[in-house]
């Protein structure tokens, strides 16, 4: 189980640090993702990582303002977010992908706007 937290209305400029508490399945063996959908579009990847080694990889438009990291005491997937524009506005999915199983949060919303 994924449970996104940390969205919410922030004005431009702004930053917000999503979470994802990941609980039911071996987090250290994941390999975990940020996605994102504003409304009209499809889903869009922004970043991963890998729960045991911390390696990550950005989608070229979001490198620079997002950061990936995990707390792998807690089991929780973060998303830091910076220098927000109105088109971040959109809901916040984490993904879990393991051999066998590919897990899903409910989303989070995240609105810049002034």
């Amino acid at each position: 189980r994924l449970v996104e937290s940390g969205g919410g209305l922030v004005q431009p400029g702004g930053s917000l640090r999503l979470s994802c508490a990941a609980s039911g399945f071996p987090f250290i063996s994941a390999l975990m993702k940020w996605y994102r959908q504003a409304p009209g579009k499809e889903r869009e990847f922004i970043a991963q990582i890998t729960s045991a080694g911390g390696i990550t990889y950005y989608a070229d438009s979001m490198r620079g303002r997002f950061t990936i990291s995990t707390n792998t005491a807690k089991n929780t997937l973060y998303l830091q977010m910076n220098s927000l524009k109105a088109e971040d506005t959109a809901v916040y999915y984490c993904n879990a992908r393991l051999p066998s199983a590919d897990y899903w949060g409910q989303g989070t919303q995240v609105t810049v706007s002034s």
